[in-house]
């Protein structure tokens, strides 16, 4: 028996309402059901193959700013998608914590309305020891990001440089 994938995840939140909005209307999911005396609220991204990849439920009991889990990714198919998130955290006000380059990887680590750390990345077909995790401009033309991604891989400074 082997575990074949991740099926879905889920948090507890403070305001259902804020979070629902943020998850629906910023990151672009599809509520797919909800169940408001549970007060919880189903979403996906590609609801026509999967009813649910991700869940929010009322209840959170510990404080803002306690670390829960690490981060929730969210996989787009071009580096237009990911352009159009960083001019969406940009309007609507989104605290983004880096835009990085994973080698393998480009992303976008920002925090949802209650402080939960977030990723949306867009793969590279490109095998790179991890951590690998540089900063990089996203706002930059394609071909500007993807020339930079491929110096800042080839370097030779240190290969995981995190914000604080």
């Amino acid at each position: 028996m082997a575990i074949s994938g991740l099926g879905h995840t889920g948090l507890w939140v403070y305001d259902l309402p804020k979070m629902r909005d943020f998850y629906e209307r910023v990151m672009g999911l599809t509520v797919t059901d909800e169940d408001e005396n549970l007060q919880i609220v189903f979403f996906s991204a590609q609801p026509e193959h999967e009813h649910h990849e991700f869940v929010l439920q009322a209840g959170r009991t510990s404080p803002l700013g306690d670390k829960q889990q690490h981060q929730i990714s969210w996989r787009v198919e071009t580096l237009e998608d990911l352009r159009t998130f960083h001019l969406r955290f940009a309007r609507e006000g989104v605290t983004v914590q880096q835009e990085v380059t994973h080698g393998n990887a480009l992303g976008i680590y920002f925090f949802d309305p209650e402080g939960n750390r977030n990723e949306v990345y867009l793969r590279i077909e490109r095998d790179v020891r991890q951590p690998f995790r540089k900063s990089i401009d996203l706002g930059l033309s394609p071909e500007e990001i993807y020339a930079e991604a491929e110096r800042l891989l080839n370097d030779g400074d240190e290969a995981y440089q995190p914000v604080q």
